[in-house]
């Protein structure tokens, strides 16, 4: 097999721009839909739903790599960096890596990317790995580096990244590359060209013994905020890691070829999809924040924890709708205390109704809002 690195032209990628010119507009008016709505958001609610955006990200890009990590912790950690909690509540390792790297992402978007910043990424996503690891540097390993699946004894080679000695070389190119192509830069690209290009290229040289997925998308993420002159706050990860196995096909189909219009395309269309979601999350806390408005003062501890389950689970709303059953288990209330808080909330508009009997489901009403 012959991979992209190993080809004459690498790595001078080619691609039809004329292919990514109507999904270069849509990117520039969707973040100008998403920023005017997000200065909808009163002031003191910005920092939580900042928290919650930059937390999902951090979440899902773990996910895509198959580590699940606990929200609560995440979130807490984001907020103590952020100077918007007391940093004296202990946070796993993870948590507190995955948190470090996001917020740095997020403070020094503008920055020049430099060998330094990837490092320092590095070690805050290794946080609590083995020492086996090579963490904070480039490998230096003589063996092989690839990307495979299946059995021990037969397994199934998705990519060789590489050689350790060719990585200083790769990677001084990589950031000239990426820094000649920011806005102000000598060979500047457009947005979503140059994000799908900086993701695809790193990822091909995979200078990292582990986290080169996650490393990657931030260098995306940091791409599109530079382009937009602000942190983007986009769903990128959550978005790919809907369709992980897409992701990682077209990974696949790409590393083999430098002319890569398919992969751009996929992932400027992965990149307006990630848009369109975060701006209907924006949206949606903003009619969350009216609900309360509305509802404030009116509802018993019981009923606020049903309300706070309900709107947890977010724009795709409680599967299903809610139950008397749901109620219950998530208040621990007896069935005829269930019965009445249920009327209650519909009666007080919180709540709709549809169904009978056993079939009776409840969705929070925000037609109203």
């Amino acid at each position: 097999m012959i991979w992209n690195w190993q080809q004459a032209d690498w790595p001078n990628f080619t691609y039809d721009a004329t292919a990514l010119e109507p999904l270069e507009r849509q990117f520039l008016l969707h973040s100008g839909e998403f920023f005017g709505a997000f200065r909808h958001v009163n002031t003191d609610d910005r920092d939580t739903l900042r928290i919650e955006l930059i937390g999902d990200e951090a979440l899902k890009t773990s996910e895509i790599e198959g580590e699940f990590l606990n929200r609560d912790s995440l979130q807490t950690s984001l907020r103590q960096q952020f100077g918007l909690a007391a940093g004296n509540q202990r946070i796993p390792a993870a948590e507190r890596g995955i948190s470090g790297m996001m917020v740095d992402l997020y403070r020094t978007f503008a920055d020049p990317l430099q060998h330094d910043t990837l490092f320092n990424w590095h070690r805050m996503l290794m946080a609590g790995e083995s020492d086996a690891i090579q963490i904070g540097g480039y490998r230096t390993h003589e063996e092989p580096k690839r990307v495979v699946s299946g059995r021990a004894d037969k397994p199934t080679i998705h990519f060789e990244a590489p050689p350790s000695m060719r990585i200083p070389q790769e990677m001084n190119a990589f950031a000239s590359w990426f820094n000649a192509t920011a806005p102000k830069g000598k060979t500047a690209l457009p947005a979503l060209t140059r994000a799908g290009l900086a993701h695809l290229y790193f990822v091909s040289i995979h200078p990292f013994e582990d986290g080169n997925g996650r490393v990657g998308r931030a260098i995306s993420e940091k791409s599109l905020a530079q382009n937009l002159g602000q942190p983007s706050l986009i769903a990128l990860a959550y978005t790919i890691q809907r369709a992980r196995k897409a992701y990682y096909d077209m990974l696949e189909r790409s590393n083999k070829t430098n002319e890569i219009t398919a992969w751009l395309v996929y992932f400027a269309e992965t990149v307006l999809e990630a848009q369109r979601t975060t701006l209907k999350r924006v949206e949606f806390y903003i009619v969350k924040a009216k609900f309360y408005d509305r509802v404030r003062g009116q509802l018993n501890p019981r009923q606020e924890k049903v309300i706070a389950r309900m709107f947890r689970a977010g724009v795709d709303g409680f599967k299903g709708g809610l139950s008397a059953e749901n109620y219950i288990s998530i208040t621990g209330t007896s069935r005829a205390t269930a019965t009445r808080d249920l009327a209650d909330l519909v009666v007080k508009g919180a709540l709709t109704k549809t169904g009978e009997r056993r079939h009776t489901r409840y969705h929070l009403d925000l037609d109203g809002v």
